[in-house]
């Protein structure tokens, strides 16, 4: 299976002057883990994510003064939509992340996350990558 299988076409894109409060309001409104933030001034894209507001509250920072601008990450590991979902899933699991965005011409097709691997594997009769310790047989 590829991720343009399993990946979300609807993304959430923020800005970078949204507050992690509006951030976090819109994520949890849609009940998902992270926005796009593209940023025209540096024609960048970057993701913001649950961990990234968790981490600012629990240092005490204020989400109605926080931007996301200030706690995206913009090293971001894309994805191509004819990629495998193995592939999909060993550079999560190599960046230590649970988010890809999904480029397709220069431009953000959608986005995918471990659930959507595993929701994938699962329907297929497989619960973990194959050859990884957690692989059970179907």
């Amino acid at each position: 299976m590829l991720v343009r299988d399993a990946m979300s076409p609807v993304v959430l894109t923020i800005g970078p002057a949204h507050t992690l409060r509006h951030a976090a309001r819109l994520m949890s409104g849609r009940r998902i883990g992270a926005a796009v933030v593209l940023d025209p001034d540096t024609c960048g894209i970057g993701i913001l994510t649950e961990r990234d507001v968790l981490n600012a509250l629990g240092r005490g920072q204020d989400p109605d003064l926080e931007t996301a601008h200030a706690h995206v990450t913009t090293d971001v590991v894309f994805a191509g939509p004819e990629w495998t979902l193995d592939q999909a899933a060993a550079a999560m699991v190599r960046g230590g992340f649970r988010h890809l965005v999904v480029l397709d011409g220069g431009g953000v097709a959608g986005i995918i996350s471990v659930r959507d691997v595993l929701r994938c594997w699962v329907g297929a009769g497989r619960t973990a990558a194959p050859g990884s310790a957690a692989a059970v047989p179907a």
